[in-house]
């Protein structure tokens, strides 16, 4: 059986929104609050578009965007930001990925 990514959220600075996937409304209302405030302060500080995938390992990917020609864009803050949000929610992100191997992909720990 072949996974696909599932993306699990994402915020967008272009129309100033969050998405949350709705296979995880089920998320405790702590996490996903804290979900979307991450998203929309990268957005916010970084521009372009912040996504919050499950890789087919079922890994945590953070993946960036952002529109041709937005030079608004900060292509160097947003390498520093993703470290950033790597060292400080590495926690959150770890549980989320346990979370998602478990409940929706069957991988064995």
């Amino acid at each position: 059986m072949s996974r696909k990514e599932v993306v699990l959220c994402g915020a967008s600075a272009y129309n100033r929104k969050f998405y949350l996937n709705q296979d995880f409304r089920g998320l405790p209302d702590q996490i996903k609050n804290e979900l979307k405030i991450m998203c929309v302060l990268f957005t916010e500080d970084i521009g372009g578009i912040l996504q919050l995938v499950f890789d087919a390992d079922g890994e945590l990917v953070l993946r960036t965007s952002c529109d041709e020609g937005d030079l608004l864009y900060d292509d160097i803050g947003c390498g520093l930001k993703i470290k950033e949000l790597q060292r400080t929610k590495g926690e959150l992100m770890e549980s989320l990925e346990m979370y998602y191997k478990v409940l929706y992909a069957g991988i064995e720990l």
